[in-house]
């Protein structure tokens, strides 16, 4: 069944005035549901955690088509998983229902220089009944800040400012600074702040098999199915099967 990223690229596509044309040989016929060429696909090992958190992707207008997009990653590990697109002048009317939506305590995922103090929080402590939503940007840093910025409806929630110790693993895209992540990198450090610790952990496995995958189709490779990267996130799906 598709999910929500996988929806909003569809859409994207239908209102598109001309294909759109990605690096990395995007005429190549590619897997509906992973965005693979055939012979590198990876639905079959596509893994899925229940979690209490949920993740909101406010999306460029673009990111949902690009091969290389880890939104996609999010959405096929945590069900509860939304996705929308992003319009200086205009907001979905189903994202501002999900804002208000009273199961949830939505919290912009950011970094807190960027936002008022008094809006920045550390941690996820959400009130009692409710589940926390991670609100992500998809998008580049620039597209994000503007994202961030222009985005009023957005100034009456807690801002999560994240400390990662780490540096990035993403290889996709290289923005030139080993303190930017992915969006699927940012989830997973969301997740893991929230104690989802198994859909975190699943991610951050999930991502180098993801890696692995494109940049082999890329280079016209076939897949190594007993690398580290596979034998880590077989290990961490077993490890919560147990």
């Amino acid at each position: 069944m598709p999910h929500a990223v996988s929806l909003l690229r569809a859409a994207r596509l239908a209102r598109s005035a001309k294909p759109f044309l990605a690096r990395g040989g995007f005429k190549r016929e590619r897997c509906a549901g992973c965005r693979l060429v055939p012979s590198h696909c990876m639905c079959a090992i596509r893994p899925s955690v229940a979690t209490r958190a949920g993740v909101c992707l406010i999306m460029a207008d673009i990111e949902p088509l690009k091969p290389t997009n880890t939104g996609w990653l999010v959405a096929d590990v945590v069900a509860d998983t939304f996705a929308f697109g992003w319009a200086r002048t205009e907001v979905d009317p189903a994202l501002l229902a999900l804002l208000n939506d009273p199961q949830w305590q939505p919290y912009v995922v950011f970094p807190g220089q960027y936002a008022q103090p008094e809006r920045v929080v550390l941690g996820v402590e959400p009130p009692a009944a409710k589940r926390p939503l991670f609100i992500l940007f998809d998008a580049t840093w620039a597209e994000a800040r503007k994202m961030f910025r222009r985005s009023p409806y957005l100034d009456r929630l807690p801002v999560l400012s994240l400390r990662p110790e780490q540096i990035t693993q993403y290889k996709l895209r290289n923005s030139g600074r080993e303190d930017h992540f992915c969006t699927s990198e940012v989830a997973a450090m969301c997740l893991n702040l929230a104690g989802e610790h198994a859909a975190g952990q699943t991610l951050e496995a999930y991502l180098p098999v993801f890696s692995h995958h494109y940049l082999r189709a890329k280079n016209q490779q076939p897949v190594e199915w007993d690398g580290a990267e596979h034998q880590r996130l077989r290990e961490v799906v077993a490890a919560q099967a147990s």
